[in-house]
């Protein structure tokens, strides 16, 4: 169906006042959702720029990475990175850390958000490793929901990351992406999860959320989406676009 975007000039000097056109060219609109070969097309290209992505969340083996990770909520890789960089080079099973204890513990990582209350949560998910499951970490997700300070988010992480398998855990980075360009929309964090299981290819799975992940932390940023930069801002439904005017300005500013 054709639409007229002519705009009627006001009249003015009699019955003859002729019409006005707009030349301004007509952007044609796109269907709010994307394509299936649209949403192969993004992830081919997010593969492309790193064929091989990877947690930028410093650990040593699971145990440590599942320690990682729940301290990161709240916090950036770069800082949890930095305070769990010594204490990993000694403290890198339940049971060290559980004779490490929660007021040294706490020392450790005081650096990091909410840190009193992340203590108290690894002592808590040591002690119930060793309980429950032998010191090993389970590949298993609702065992490790079952864990003090362990929810969805994190399970997916270690889960993804330590046991290869193709989880989608959404944190503000993702959720972010999903709903701008139109992979997955949702008001929840379950829901962006849910939809992008459905959506994306079974060949891209495994690497997903990071792809993501990253970016959704170095270029589709919260602020200003890089978008002059972004390898699938032809497909992605995000408007109106950041020009590199705006860039520009955003960096000095």
């Amino acid at each position: 169906m054709a639409f007229d975007n002519s705009k009627q000039a006001p009249a003015s000097g009699g019955d003859n006042a002729a019409s006005a056109p707009d030349d301004r060219p007509v952007r044609p609109k796109r269907p709010k959702k994307l394509a299936r070969a649209e949403i192969a097309e993004i992830f081919r290209r997010l593969r492309d720029a790193n064929p091989e992505p990877r947690s930028e969340l410093e650990y040593v083996n699971p145990f440590t990475l599942l320690v990682a990770v729940a301290l990161s909520a709240q916090a950036t890789d770069v800082g949890v990175n930095k305070a769990t960089r010594p204490l990993f080079q000694s403290v890198d099973t339940p049971e060290k850390m559980v004779a490490l204890g929660e007021d040294r513990l706490r020392e450790a990582i005081r650096t990091i958000g909410l840190y009193r209350n992340k203590a108290k949560n690894v002592i808590a998910l040591s002690q119930a490793l060793i309980d429950k499951h032998g010191g090993a970490v389970p590949a298993d997700r609702a065992a490790l929901e079952a864990l003090p300070g362990v929810g969805r988010k994190t399970a997916n992480v270690v889960l993804n990351v330590a046991f290869g398998q193709p989880t989608i855990a959404v944190d503000t980075h993702i959720f972010r992406v999903a709903n701008r360009t139109g992979l997955a929309e949702g008001k929840t964090p379950l829901d962006v999860e849910l939809g992008l299981e459905r959506i994306v290819p079974a060949e891209y799975r495994l690497h997903a959320h990071h792809w993501l992940i990253l970016h959704g932390r170095y270029i589709c940023k919260a602020r200003k989406p890089e978008c002059p930069r972004c390898p699938i801002a032809d497909i992605c439904r995000y408007e109106p676009k950041t020009t590199p005017e705006e860039m520009k300005t955003a960096r000095t500013t």
